[in-house]
């Protein structure tokens, strides 16, 4: 019995011995998460080392000037280039400060006591040094100072090495300006990088003494150029991780320019601009030419007008601003026959810049002229005149202008047929009657999607001018934001009409924000640069590689920033104020994505 025991004992253990071979060969075919994260081999040089592909390269700052401002690491924590920055701060007790603080005074004041006895020219640095130390331990004395050892080091990326010392003369360069000194951690970019990686390990050792004032100002997270005080949260900034907060209305003029490719997120980040800026009290109108708008507009319960040949709605081109300022009163009617001479070039067969820049009129000279005159006559008729007091009487309308065509002589019974399509032909009623709408909601919505293409710009310029009138009647804090602006863009009259409006829009408290995705020829446009240059707020999406370059051109991108340009992930852009600009993530909350995105598939902050 004993032998035949044995031998099953014999036996288990091979199959356990088995079973844990089997074991361990699976487990050397398992990757673990150090595995997966892991670079695929690491090169350590003396200036340099190479991680995987990428080459980084650690520097560390040993010298600091004897007064430091707040901020100034922002420019390096906010450059276009891709680091990792370290600090580390080491709290020193007071008591051992104020022993070597006071070994310190009696050294400096010894030597400066030497100075005087032997007649020597006074040394400004040593008396400086005797000032400040003293100064230090007043404060550290009452607790209004501690004392800390202070170490900051920067690791640079790149893709090569010739990139590698570009960046590295670059990062020395900001800090040379503000006469920080830095050197690289020559023979120790192992410890350099051990100490940049986010694992709390300071393996350089290389500090400097600071007092709480100074290393104050190192405080890292700062993007003062692009925030605010008060206004609206616009997204993250990329660079710091801090918060995009402006009011658009404290800058020189309240314009935006929004530019980026089909479904980049424009329409999303206007419309969670609008709904944040509406909280502020700010009331919004918008031209919507593709029906984006609709779902926000009945979510904050705000009007919704559907402009068709169908619909019942009326809007006149000849209505005359309330104005109450006199001087805008006498100018009224001036301004508004501008105005509709722009229009009825427009409708009358246009007057459409060409690829060449050279300018196509449906109008000749002696027609402009008689046009005018029938303008005049026509107002004249209804009893306005350029008298303010007059101003109140019902306007006229195309059908009238066409009835006063029709009987004058030159060329004014040839305009009457070719505007007849708008009185009684086939785009009768929408703009040949009195106006029935009221502009009297927080958010008013324009929708122009069920419109003829060949009566869509009309109807932009048109309810354009409809705004404005209303705008410079009741002045408060507006949005109007014009979608699809490259369809009024096409031609000069109603794109002088959109620059005016840019132009003047501040003093009536209204910012335009411009939105489009024809990039390459709203820019190539006379009229779409100066919009540009009249909006102090853009904003650049993802865009196409064709349009990356006329963008880099216009807003001086760096290199870096054009590549990013064609790659951003939705939601994701430059945000351009004033003369700053940051890397941006447009988020919005759960409750703000429902009310605003068209799309179900896609996710908040999108």
């Amino acid at each position: 019995m004993a032998k035949k025991r044995s031998a099953i004992d014999i036996a288990a253990e091979q199959r356990a011995r088995e079973q844990t071979e089997v074991e361990q060969a699976f487990l050397k075919g398992v990757s673990t998460l150090r595995d997966l994260i892991a670079p695929s081999s690491l090169e350590i040089h003396s200036s340099h080392f190479r991680l995987g592909t990428k080459y980084g390269r650690t520097l560390y700052v040993y010298g600091y000037p004897r007064e430091i401002y707040t901020g100034w690491l922002s420019s390096i924590i906010n450059i276009d280039e891709v680091l990792d920055v370290s600090m580390y701060i080491y709290p020193v007790e007071s008591q051992v400060v104020l022993n070597n603080l006071r070994k310190k005074v009696t050294q400096l004041e010894a030597s400066y006591a030497i100075n005087s006895e032997k007649g020597k020219v006074r040394d400004p640095a040593l008396e400086a040094a005797i000032s400040d130390a003293e100064e230090l331990r007043d404060k550290i004395q009452i607790g209004a100072e501690r004392f800390f050892r202070f170490g900051l080091y920067v690791t640079l990326w790149a893709d090569s090495m010739d990139e590698l010392n570009f960046v590295q003369q670059k990062i020395e360069t900001i800090f040379g300006q503000q006469m920080v000194f830095s050197k690289v951690a020559s023979s120790q970019q192992e410890q350099g990088l051990n100490s940049t990686v986010p694992q709390m390990s300071d393996e350089l050792q290389i500090r400097r003494n600071m007092n709480t004032g100074a290393i104050s100002t190192s405080f890292p997270f700062t993007s003062a150029d692009l925030t605010d005080n008060s206004g609206i949260l616009y997204g993250i900034n990329m660079h710091n991780n801090g918060l995009v907060i402006f009011d658009r209305y404290r800058l020189e003029n309240a314009n935006a320019v929004v530019f980026a490719k089909s479904g980049a997120g424009k329409s999303f980040t206007v419309k969670l601009e609008a709904l944040r800026s509406m909280m502020m009290g700010t009331e919004i109108i918008i031209i919507d030419p593709e029906n984006e708008y609709q779902k926000l507009a009945e979510a904050v319960g705000g009007a919704y007008v559907r402009l068709s040949l169908n619909s019942q709605v009326r809007i006149n081109p000849f209505d005359l601003p309330r104005v109450i300022d006199s001087d805008e009163a006498d100018d009224a009617l001036r301004a508004n026959l501008v105005t509709l001479h722009g229009l009825f070039r427009l409708m009358l067969g246009g007057s459409q810049t060409t690829a060449n820049g050279s300018v196509m009129s449906g109008l000749t000279p002696a027609e402009e002229a008689d046009l005018d005159q029938a303008l005049i006559d026509t107002y004249a008729r209804v009893g306005i005149t350029s008298d303010p007091l007059t101003h109140n009487s019902p306007p006229p309308t195309i059908a009238d202008l066409y009835d006063t065509l029709l009987h004058m002589g030159g060329s004014g019974p040839a305009l009457a047929q070719r505007l007849r399509k708008y009185t009684t032909g086939t785009f009768a009623g929408i703009f040949s009657q009195q106006s029935n709408i009221d502009i009297n909601n927080p958010m008013v919505v324009f929708n122009i999607r069920d419109l003829e293409d060949e009566l869509r710009p009309v109807a932009m310029y048109i309810v354009l001018s409809h705004i404005w009138n209303i705008t410079r009647t009741i002045q408060k804090k507006r949005m109007l934001i014009v979608d699809e602006a490259w369809q009024l863009m096409k031609y000069e009259d109603s794109a002088n009409f959109l620059f005016s409006l840019a132009k003047r829009a501040r003093k009536y408290h209204l910012g335009l924000t411009t939105i489009t995705q024809d990039v390459e020829d709203f820019i190539s446009s006379k009229m779409g640069r100066a919009i540009v240059a009249n909006s102090s707020i853009q904003l650049l999406l993802k865009q196409s590689s064709s349009a990356v370059d006329v963008l880099s051109d216009v807003f001086k991108l760096t290199e870096e920033e054009k590549k990013r340009l064609s790659n951003f992930p939705i939601g994701q852009g430059l945000f351009f104020a004033g003369q700053s600009h940051v890397h941006i993530q447009i988020q919005a909350s759960a409750t703000e994505h429902q009310l605003i995105t068209t799309n179900p598939n896609t996710k908040a902050g999108s």
